[in-house]
């Protein structure tokens, strides 16, 4: 039954990319199937497979690390609060899950400086070029966006900026919204499962591609496809590993205070439904993603829970929707697993504004050009996101 219930959800994914797309006879076909069946195998390696097992115990392990020496400097600073917080039944979310994210900014500034992941971003992207049917632009953007994240990956390209027609920039955007960065990985797997989180990256990737090629169907020229990659301004090691330091302290910042914003605001509006309808807001819009939630193989009896969770990432973020799936104690392991997956992009309307600031502050004319397509990549990104739910679904 499930099989069915994800190739019903697979139809209904493209019947709605199909509804939106710019260029319905440009749709190529080949590369969407062998993106789809990519999916499909990488899914159930990840999670049906000892190797699979291996792969994502082995990245767990490596963040479990990095948490682990991360604490040490967190307590050197805040000692007083973690051993109330540890006293009280764990230590305070800002200190636990995004104080983190500054050590592992720097380990990626360090990979940077020594040209280490440069060079992986590049070629992985040349690789999933020739699988996607893309340009090479598009792949590196993709992979750089799961690895800088999704501001800090267009300066990068920077110098494309100003030349990319809006069919093109639209794919860099979407791949943006699509994936989340690796600092943040890490503030991730402290609240949900790490194979969910693993899974949900590598789905993700290849999902973007899949709906893009559906919303934005385009060929890249020979003389078009050019990857010029932004080489950074030459600093010194320490005064890279400076700035990488206070991004990384900035992203936590920013995040705990939508958070801090988000949750209130969301407190207030379920108060004020409830008072009125006798129904929270949450509540109310679990009957409105319910459907999806039951497309994507969660059975009908939990998909209004978990489609109030899907919501809420979607009008807050990904963190305030963690934080209520933590909080569930009523769900089955297998909608806990689907909604996880759904739950690990950054899919929701405060990255629109994001992704536009950032183009914005590179190229003023292609940032508002981006802003005029902000609801399109909302909804093609949530397709991804359902889209990697429905396959990891198959495998629970």
């Amino acid at each position: 039954m499930k099989f069915l219930i994800a190739l019903l959800g697979i139809l209904v994914v493209f019947g709605l990319a199909y509804l939106v797309s710019n260029g319905k006879k440009k749709i190529r076909y080949r590369p969407l199937i062998i993106m789809i069946v990519l999916q499909v195998i990488l899914g159930y390696a990840l999670l049906n497979t000892e190797i699979g097992t291996f792969l994502i115990g082995g990245f767990a392990t490596v963040f479990e690390s990095l948490l682990g020496y991360a604490n040490d400097g967190i307590s050197f600073v805040f000692g007083g609060l973690t051993t109330v917080g540890a006293d009280s039944g764990g230590a305070p979310f800002f200190l636990s899950v995004l104080m983190p994210i500054v050590v592992i900014s720097a380990l990626i500034g360090i990979l940077q400086y020594i040209r280490i992941l440069p060079f992986v971003i590049k070629y992985i992207g040349l690789v999933l070029s020739k699988v996607n049917g893309m340009g090479k632009l598009e792949s590196y953007n993709a992979v750089a966006s799961a690895v800088l994240g999704q501001s800090e990956v267009f300066i990068s390209v920077k110098k494309q900026i100003g030349l990319l027609p809006k069919h093109r920039l639209y794919t860099l955007c979407a791949s943006a919204m699509s994936t989340v960065s690796m600092s943040i990985v890490g503030a991730y797997m402290s609240m949900i499962d790490p194979k969910y989180v693993v899974t949900a990256l590598v789905l993700n990737l290849f999902g973007g591609f899949i709906i893009a090629s559906i919303v934005n169907p385009y060929e890249v020229s020979e003389e078009e496809d050019i990857l010029e990659v932004q080489e950074e301004e030459k600093q010194s090691f320490f005064e890279m590993l400076g700035e990488y330091i206070l991004d990384g302290f900035k992203v936590a910042i920013v995040v705990a205070a939508m958070l801090i914003g988000f949750v209130a605001l969301i407190a207030l509006v379920n108060g004020i439904f409830s008072a009125v309808l006798g129904i929270s807001f949450q509540e109310l819009l679990g009957y409105v993603f319910a459907p999806f939630a039951f497309i994507m193989g969660v059975p009908w009896k939990e998909a209004i829970q978990a489609g109030s969770i899907m919501a809420t990432k979607m009008v807050s973020n990904e963190f305030v929707a963690m934080l209520d799936l933590t909080k569930q104690t009523t769900l089955s392991a297998r909608t806990t697993g689907i909604v996880s997956v759904f739950l690990v992009s950054f899919a929701n309307f405060s990255s629109i504004g994001i992704i536009a600031g950032a183009v914005k502050g590179l190229h003023e004319k292609q940032g508002n050009v981006v802003a005029r397509f902000g609801l399109k990549l909302l909804y093609g990104a949530s397709l991804v996101s359902v889209l990697s739910a429905i396959i990891a679904g198959l495998f629970l």
